[in-house]
């Protein structure tokens, strides 16, 4: 006789053999795969508990937890994720957005006055450009990336999130900046010192784009870069405001004040790490 699966046996099951993988929130993550697979939204399975599983739901179901217990993202199996309360597509071209960098936006945000154009400068799926746009529709903002692939999935977040019109996607680096000038430039850039990138957690590791997560030897290199730009390409008062891996930000204000910007602060994300640093271009 076919064992019968139910939604309930199933997540208990699917949470218990993630928690032997040392999958953190293993509950959490068996619930968004079996939802997605049953087309479901989370409070759905909890209505369908007794709902059984067809053979084809189950083989579905089956290879999505094979995926993620070889330590695949659930972000990138699903194809998708959340970052300011709105739906991102990521794939394996993009970093995956991070609760921490809703700081640097929140940051950003409450600096912005008026109609102003702002650069985000390795934009990724697009996040932090995105989610600033959408909080601000007098705004607009060029985001830069310099992986083609990367920029894809970033126009197609802004058309989801009907702010295409205001978000201009480009290809760049940070060797040398667009023009401008701009009111304000913020970025999440590569941070990882080149040596500790191999120390990662396997999702990330072996999942996200190295490109997105190498920031040289001592993980320093793109903040150099960004703040030795910084005059050219920042209006007289504007903001260069970035995110910082843990024990950077000081090294970080160290490098705005030998570019000049005055007004630095420094901001802690919700677990006391600091995690954004800003400077303002003198006037």
């Amino acid at each position: 006789m076919t064992e019968r699966w139910t939604v309930l046996k199933i997540l208990q099951w699917t949470a218990d053999y993630f928690t032997g993988k040392e999958i953190a929130s293993a509950r959490l993550e068996a619930e968004l795969l079996l939802a997605a697979t049953l087309d479901l939204d989370r409070v759905g399975l909890y209505v369908n508990f007794e709902r059984p599983l067809d053979s084809s739901e189950l083989a579905a179901f089956r290879e999505q937890v094979q995926r993620r217990a070889k330590g695949e993202p659930v972000q990138y199996i699903l194809g998708e994720t959340e970052f300011w309360s709105l739906p991102f597509t990521v794939s394996p071209a993009v970093l995956i957005p991070r609760a921490d960098t809703e700081v640097l936006v929140e940051e950003a945000l409450s600096r912005i006055e008026g109609p102003v154009h702002l650069l985000d400068v390795g934009t990724g799926s697009g996040a932090i450009a995105v989610a600033m746009a959408h909080e601000k529709p007098e705004i607009q903002v060029t985001a830069l990336d310099c992986s083609e692939e990367a920029l894809q999935v970033a126009r197609g977040n802004a058309e989801r999130n009907g702010v295409a019109e205001r978000v201009s996607c480009l290809a760049g680096d940070l060797a040398e900046l667009p023009p401008g000038p701009f009111a304000m430039v913020v970025s999440n850039p590569p941070y990882i010192p080149t040596a500790d990138c191999e120390q990662l957690m396997t999702e990330v590791r072996d999942h996200e784009p190295r490109l997105a997560l190498d920031g040289g030897e001592d993980g320093l290199t793109a903040y150099r870069q960004l703040s030795s730009q910084s005059g050219e390409i920042l209006l007289p008062g504007g903001w260069l405001l970035v995110e910082v891996g843990v024990g950077q930000a000081e090294d970080v204000v160290a490098l705005f004040e030998s570019a000049g910007l005055a007004e630095i602060t420094s901001r802690n994300d919700y677990a006391g790490i600091p995690r954004v640093v800003a400077g303002r271009k003198k006037l």
